[in-house]
């Protein structure tokens, strides 16, 4: 059986859905679509952006603040189960994380926490570390315990914002990010570890090193159209899919957020 996912961080669906570009949505003939920084119940929502018609629709909402982070996943496949949240409870209440079991695999939509503010010394000068970085790593680590546990009873997809570049051809200036988050050494080892642990990069797998690829850009300074971009969102599969890989893309000519959506297609 074919599979067609496809993942894209909104940036909040309620302005996204009010677009022209949200078309992209109901054009699909994507089994599995999951979108992240949802900022939005689905109550906030109208009835066929929160619930379409032929799609079984999942969320997770923050609890915490409105109108923040938040996930959803859209399936034309009916999931086993449904799981909203890490386990570990310090790791509840952002809506960060959807799992969905099917009979072939687990799927994750995560979108995973920023580094946060740079923090600043009493004299108002870089310390070099940033707010919520602690708190991402912790995430990350907590995530990835609860996936290879799931792991042990079939494989893994997960997508979603990782908010990380893992490596230099993921970002457009990597030299000038070194010590910005998202870019720096830990989180970048986080995924070198995911990696070694068996987890496949499925865009890298199937196109290689290729470079000017990417799934986010700053609204700032016509980022976008002079293609200055980070590849921060991802579908990783566990090694035990690896052949099952028939495709993965980045659709970088779908605007109406910040990010656009990544794909990926698994004969299972």
């Amino acid at each position: 059986m074919l599979v067609k996912f496809l993942s894209w961080n909104v940036n909040g669906l309620r302005a996204v859905s009010g677009k022209r570009e949200w078309r992209w949505f109901s054009g699909t003939d994507a089994q599995i679509v999951a979108l992240q920084e949802t900022k939005a119940t689905p109550e906030q929502l109208k009835p066929e952006v929160a619930r379409p018609e032929g799609w079984q629709a999942c969320w997770a909402s923050s609890e915490v603040k409105k109108g923040y982070s938040g996930v959803a996943v859209f399936s034309r496949i009916t999931p086993l189960a449904v799981t909203a949240e890490l386990p570990e409870k310090r790791f509840q209440g952002e809506g960060r994380l959807l799992h969905l079991e099917f009979s072939e695999f687990h799927f994750f939509n995560g979108y995973f926490p920023n580094g946060g503010a740079a923090e600043v010394d009493e004299d108002g000068r870089p310390t070099g570390r940033f707010r919520r970085v602690p708190y991402k790593m912790g995430f990350l680590e907590a995530f990835l315990a609860h996936a290879e546990a799931c792991r042990k009873t079939k494989p893994v997809v997960v997508c979603g914002d990782f908010n990380i570049a893992h490596r230099s051809p993921d970002l457009a200036r990597p030299k000038e990010n070194a010590g910005n988050t998202g870019f720096l050494p830990e989180e970048r080892a986080f995924l070198d570890r995911f990696v070694d642990m068996g987890y496949v990069d499925t865009f890298r797998h199937a196109h290689g090193d290729v470079g000017g690829q990417y799934s986010w850009w700053s609204y700032k300074a016509r980022a976008r159209e002079k293609n200055i971009g980070w590849r921060i969102d991802y579908f990783f599969v566990s090694g035990e899919l690896k052949p099952a890989i028939r495709d993965a893309w980045i659709e970088n000519g779908v605007y109406g957020s910040d990010h656009c959506p990544v794909g990926l297609l698994l004969e299972v």
